[in-house]
């Protein structure tokens, strides 16, 4: 079942975070989302063929699947993007992905579905209309893709951030805002440190995406942060993680023995 994360009536934010089994070939947990705005939607990073079924089935309760206008793809991993040939077969929506990968993106789809389709988007980020709303595309290069971007829905004051703030949880306690973040620190610290390339360029992100006025954060594994004063903690946390090259070593590259 998909988690309300907003409604105002006309304007709504759809979570799903149950569609990946993560007992089945260790697939690791992943979160759907769902916009619609005066019958108007949009999909951001809508997984891969596991979640395809489950996810088109799912969003019947709150829009039509066939009158998508957009996918959102915060970057080209498999768990992001792996199901966009079956979305540009039945639907009629484009694509918007970084410009970087709006040339790699063809490689998961027959061949001519794309033409015509992809929003490539530019290095500092666009905004996007969806209905009487927009969508706008943050830059968050690096995060851990060198083209990947969050998108702020405007409306609800939604960050969804891709891999940055994810938790490797299991999918029941997906749904579940952080309540104690000290205690999900564990959940969170090793995957970023492996993840996002340097704490130089957690700063920058920090330091742009204070600007904005967020009342969620909602990652694309694991639990979201819900209010400002869990953002505010987990912004100030991951602005003084080094991971990335921050921590490689001479150690981490060496000729494995035989």
């Amino acid at each position: 079942m998909p988690i309300e994360l907003f409604n105002n009536g006309t304007h709504a934010c759809m979570m799903f975070t149950d569609l990946v089994d993560d007992e089945a070939d260790h697939a690791i947990q992943a979160n759907q989302f769902l916009i619609v705005d005066n019958g108007h939607g949009c999909l951001i990073d809508p997984g891969g063929n596991m979640t395809y079924n489950a996810l088109r089935m799912a969003m019947h309760a709150h829009f039509q699947p066939n009158s998508l206008d957009y996918v959102f793809a915060s970057h080209a991993d498999p768990d992001i993007v792996a199901s966009l040939n079956k979305w540009l077969i039945h639907t009629d929506c484009k694509i918007v992905v970084s410009k970087i990968w709006s040339r790699f993106v063809p490689h998961f789809c027959t061949v001519g579905t794309t033409e015509g389709r992809i929003i490539p988007i530019p290095d500092p980020g666009m905004h996007v209309k969806l209905g009487k709303s927009r969508i706008v595309a943050i830059p968050a290069h690096f995060l851990h893709s060198e083209g990947n971007f969050q998108f702020y829905d405007v409306t609800s004051k939604i960050l969804f951030t891709g891999d940055l703030g994810a938790s490797l949880v299991a999918h029941e306690d997906a749904a579940k805002p952080v309540e104690n973040f000290a205690e999900h620190v564990k959940y969170m610290k090793g995957f970023h440190q492996r993840y996002m390339s340097s704490q130089k360029i957690l700063r920058f992100w920090v330091n742009m995406v204070r600007q904005l006025d967020i009342e969620w954060i909602v990652p694309q594994h694991g639990r979201p942060f819900k209010g400002q004063e869990m953002v505010n903690t987990f912004l100030d946390w991951i602005g003084e993680l080094p991971c990335g090259v921050d921590i490689m070593t001479q150690n981490h590259y060496q000729i494995p023995s035989a």
